[in-house]
């Protein structure tokens, strides 16, 4: 789809306000993973699949922006707008 006046790609959830208010943690490890979570705003709860856990598409599409090599990896049920990613440490990194 364009946006019919430059025939670039319409508008996604990642020029919206509500991307811009994406929170992403800092960084945090274990012997095998990197992890770090990213809470969406509220509003683009309505966009987070509950039966599955998200593709990297998916997580793109609502406007998420990490580095290759992130997986989602788990739902908090308790908090679903807190999405959980991780992703394996380098060889030289795990010790």
């Amino acid at each position: 789809m364009t946006d019919g006046v430059t025939d670039e790609p319409a508008a996604t959830a990642a020029a919206s306000p509500a991307s811009e208010q994406i929170y992403y943690s800092e960084k945090y490890f274990d012997e095998q993973y990197e992890y770090r979570h990213v809470m969406l705003p509220r509003e683009l709860l309505k966009h987070v699949p509950k039966t599955h856990l998200m593709s990297e598409e998916e997580w793109r599409s609502l406007g998420v922006q990490q580095s290759l090599g992130w997986v989602h990896y788990m739902i908090h049920e308790p908090e679903p707008h807190i999405l959980l990613f991780r992703r394996p440490r380098s060889k030289d990194e795990q010790k």
